[in-house]
């Protein structure tokens, strides 16, 4: 499998400022909505006919959209029965369907027990870059000329996917209480640790959180926008395909020495390794902790029990060297269709059917983010919230942020293995050194296997 990268992010101010986001982790949903059962995949007349299987993870994005958009198809093709399989444990439910060849036709992949590259390594979606190349938007512009950040590629430039949800991560503090304590909000990884050292000083508290039950968060989060700040996406997308010697590189094992230097000051929350996402989030707003990587979906999804003093601030993760801007590193979510798919035609009118920027417009009306569309002006809304407005201004000031992509998502195979010594590493029981040996024998075993 060759390396590949993203376009050049174009166009981000838009894209940031059209970020609202507005979700909440949802009840699992599984039925058909709809028409008699069938296993056609087209009608006598050629129409999009038959049964229709999606499946899609629902969390900080909620439901809402896909309920409004599925009715929406079902309304223009009424021969086709669509059977949804939604909800925050999904992933792991259907997974038995996919190991065994019998997949729904579209997949939405996101949430923990997915893994994009994972699944384009087993044969798992369909070769979708012929295809793409003649679907265009409502304006008649190519799809693949619309896209704010361009699909995945693999394999010498196919696609197996199409990115839905534009997001990134970064660190988000309390603006409130910093602003009435007066702590240092960090632009580096110097200030980044004498603030946690006043913090942990004026509070009592271990400053820093995260989820020790999936370890990505930290690694997508912390590690992939330090790797960018030290290396550029050339050293992002060695870390990912795990090239021979990424892993313990200079550059690497000093961005791994910050995170011990972190865990020895105490700044780590020795607790951390117990916690799920929502319970590290749920320590965060109770002020247990100061700071929390998460993606922008962070304030919706804990809209419910956000206390009306917290006040959402987000920062690039501070790991950059002092002097040098911040950097965030664009996160997608992408839709695609399986090999196996049993309705073919019906999975490709649906993710057509999807990429509009009707829908675009609706997506960020129901979620408070964006898909990945140019030209979707949200900018006049008025629920656009403070902390993505100052977001907005930092990320598109080229002197406090630098913006890289990312080739394509890293394979479980090699995030898995990669995650567990993380965790050994931020709980004390390994040494930076140590942890880029584990690392990168767990990259040799990676390539080894492929």
């Amino acid at each position: 499998m060759k390396k590949s990268r993203y376009g050049r992010f174009w166009f981000l101010a838009l894209a940031v400022l059209m970020l609202i986001l507005n979700a909440a982790c949802s009840s699992d949903d599984e039925k058909a909505s709809g028409g008699e059962k069938s296993n056609d995949g087209g009608s006598s007349d050629g129409e999009i006919s038959g049964d229709l299987e999606i499946q899609y993870f629902v969390g900080g994005y909620g439901d809402s959209w896909w309920k409004e958009v599925i009715g929406d198809f079902k309304e223009k093709y009424p021969d086709v029965n669509i059977k949804e399989h939604a909800g925050p444990n999904i992933n792991e439910e259907m997974r038995s369907r996919w190991v065994s060849g019998g997949p729904p036709d579209v997949v939405y992949i996101d949430g923990a027990g997915s893994s994009e590259t994972q699944m384009v390594e087993d044969g798992q979606l369909m070769d979708l870059s012929d295809w793409v190349k003649d679907i265009k938007l409502e304006d008649g512009t190519p799809l693949m000329d619309s896209f704010i950040v361009d699909p995945a590629t693999y394999d010498d430039g196919k696609i197996y996917s199409l990115p839905l949800v534009f997001d990134t991560w970064g660190t988000w503090y309390d603006k409130a209480l910093f602003e009435e304590k007066g702590y240092e909000v960090p632009t580096d990884f110097e200030s980044f640790m004498n603030s946690m050292g006043e913090i942990k000083d004026g509070e009592g508290i271990s400053p820093f959180v995260t989820t020790g039950q999936h370890p990505y968060y930290f690694l997508r989060g912390v590690l992939y926008p330090a790797f960018a700040a030290a290396g550029g996406e050339e050293l992002l997308a060695d870390v990912i395909d795990g090239a021979e010697g990424a892993w313990t590189s200079e550059p690497v094992l000093e961005v791994m020495k910050k995170v011990e230097e972190m865990q020895k000051a105490g700044y780590i929350d020795s607790g951390f390794g117990a916690l799920n996402h929502t319970q590290s989030q749920m320590n965060f707003l109770l002020h247990d902790n100061a700071y929390i990587p998460v993606g922008f979906w962070l304030p919706n999804e804990m809209v419910n029990d956000t206390p009306e003093d917290f006040e959402y601030g987000f920062v690039p993760s501070p790991m950059n060297d002092k002097g040098e801007p911040g950097v965030v590193v664009p996160d997608l979510r992408p839709l695609a269709i399986a090999k196996e798919a049993e309705n073919p035609e019906a999975a490709k009118a649906f993710v057509e059917f999807v990429f509009t920027k009707e829908y675009a417009t609706l997506f960020s009306e129901h979620t408070g983010a964006i898909m990945n569309l140019k030209g979707v002006d949200l900018s006049t809304n008025e629920n656009v919230p403070q902390y993505l407005i100052d977001a907005n201004a930092m990320i598109n000031d080229p002197e406090k942020v630098q913006i890289y992509n990312k080739p394509h998502p890293m394979s479980a195979d090699l995030e898995t293995p990669i995650s567990d010594s993380l965790v050994s590493l931020m709980l004390g029981n390994i040494s930076a050194e140590e942890f880029v040996k584990e690392a990168e024998k767990a990259a040799e075993n990676y390539r080894n296997s492929k």
